[in-house]
């Protein structure tokens, strides 16, 4: 038998795949850094060995699964490729692997990883099916009918997938370090258009999505009319948000979903379509109200001194925009405090502006140092430039977070894609009575 053997199995996907692989019954392991990673627990907790990276890890009768985060250049895809190893990129091998369901990718420059998770909620309650979200949650079963995914557009991996379904929730300009403009952009997504086998499930809401041409229906989603699947009469309760569904002008069911702001409409009406479309019965799709949300999207806690810490993944203007939009809704008549690190110097750079507007909608604004890539250089901008754009804005030292707790009874937002997570441990590793003082 078969033992898969991942390179990065601490990268979101790849413990996603591994753990999917594992579920149905294949031999599973992998090599990383040693530092600890939030995707690991469930890795361990499945029994999946995690070694150090080290070439000695590669050997005879392995199938090779390496994530893009490395190059040709390291030792161990160095051996592999000495051993004439079967080897796969991450993207590669699961473009193989979906071909054995029906299956559907969630894609679009913002809210894929949640709609991932909300539809996979949604459709394991209807019929056997695996799933693999960008948060690191992965999940196989043997005789599943369907296979849910997370397609990032990014160095247009995406393009090595021929899903049955795509959903498409937006196209809008990010990875500046990769995409040229928002043509370059809408490019990769036309091209992942024509590779879809049965239908499209996109956002006409979103202009650019409504150029998109395919081979297959396109199906429209969203508030404005002319949509095909059309919320209406959208209502913020105690326990969520609440709206009408109307089918091309028909009114079909009213929905509740547990979490508040208009992306989490627009997520949720992308399920509802598909559903509907594959003739989910409405019994299962009502479960969207039971679904609690994934990693590190508007995680929340409630802390000392009235407070409520979120940690969000928001790092592009507009998902910034959508997470304080959400908090607002959710804790009416509390401040909002938002504590932004930047993630990589060329979105800072092409988006400076952009962060400002979307990060004055806080009533107060802390922002962390910019976290790098490998790929760039750092030189070009720092974070005082973003500072000097917001008034007020005063930068945060992870050594130096007890300036937090000035902000009694209010919502503290971390946001960010990088290691924004060590400044809210740091907060939250404060002693008791210098929160309570």
């Amino acid at each position: 038998m078969t033992t898969y053997h991942f390179i990065g199995i601490k990268g979101t996907g790849m413990s996603a795949l591994a753990q999917i692989l594992h579920d149905a019954g294949e031999n599973v392991q992998g090599s990383d850094v040693e530092k600890r990673f939030f995707t690991q627990q469930a890795l361990e907790d499945k029994g999946i060995a995690i070694l150090p990276f080290s070439e000695e890890n590669i050997k005879e009768g392995l199938t090779i699964i390496a994530g893009n985060a490395f190059s040709d250049e390291h030792e161990e895809i160095q051996k592999a490729k000495q051993l004439g190893l079967p080897f796969y990129r991450y993207h590669e091998f699961l473009g193989e692997w979906i071909k054995k369901f029906t299956s559907v990718a969630i894609t679009g420059t913002h809210g894929k990883t949640s709609t991932t998770g909300l539809l996979s909620h949604v459709l394991k309650k209807a019929a056997p099916t695996s799933y693999l979200i960008g948060d690191g949650t992965g999940y196989g079963q043997q005789d599943s009918q369907y296979f849910v995914f997370e397609a990032c557009e990014y160095r247009r991996h995406f393009l090595a997938y021929e899903p049955d379904y795509a959903i498409m929730t937006n196209i809008d300009f990010d990875h500046p370090d990769y995409f040229t403009s928002i043509d370059d952009v809408f490019e990769a997504f036309q091209q992942m258009a024509m590779q879809v086998n049965k239908g499209i499930i996109a956002c006409g809401d979103d202009e650019q999505l409504q150029q998109i041409h395919a081979k297959v229906p396109v199906l429209y989603y969203g508030l404005s009319d002319g949509n095909d699947f059309q919320a209406k009469n959208i209502r913020e309760t105690e326990e969520g948000t609440s709206f009408d569904v109307f089918v091309r002008s028909t009114y079909y069911e009213t929905f509740e979903i547990s979490s508040y702001g208009t992306h989490n409409v627009l997520n949720a009406l992308a399920v509802i379509a598909l559903c509907h479309y594959e003739e989910i019965g409405t019994e299962f799709i009502k479960e969207i109200k039971s679904f609690q949300g994934v990693k590190r999207r508007f995680t929340e806690k409630k802390w000392s001194n009235g407070q409520i810490l979120i940690d969000d993944y928001a790092h592009h203007p507009r998902e910034i925009k959508a997470t304080i939009e959400a908090a607002r809704k959710k804790y009416v008549g509390k401040n909002i405090v938002a504590i932004f690190q930047p993630h990589t110097y060329t979105r800072t750079k092409t988006f400076l502006q952009e962060f400002a507007d979307s990060l004055q909608d806080a009533d107060k604004v802390y922002l962390c140092d910019i976290f790098g890539s490998a790929r760039e250089q750092s030189g070009m901008l720092s974070i005082e430039d973003l500072k000097e754009k917001i008034e007020g804005a005063v930068l945060l030292d992870a050594d130096r977070t007890e300036v937090l707790k000035e902000h009694q009874n209010s919502v503290l937002i971390f946001m960010g894609a990088g290691d924004i997570h060590k400044y809210q441990e740091a907060y939250e590793q404060l002693p008791a009575k210098t929160l309570n003082e």
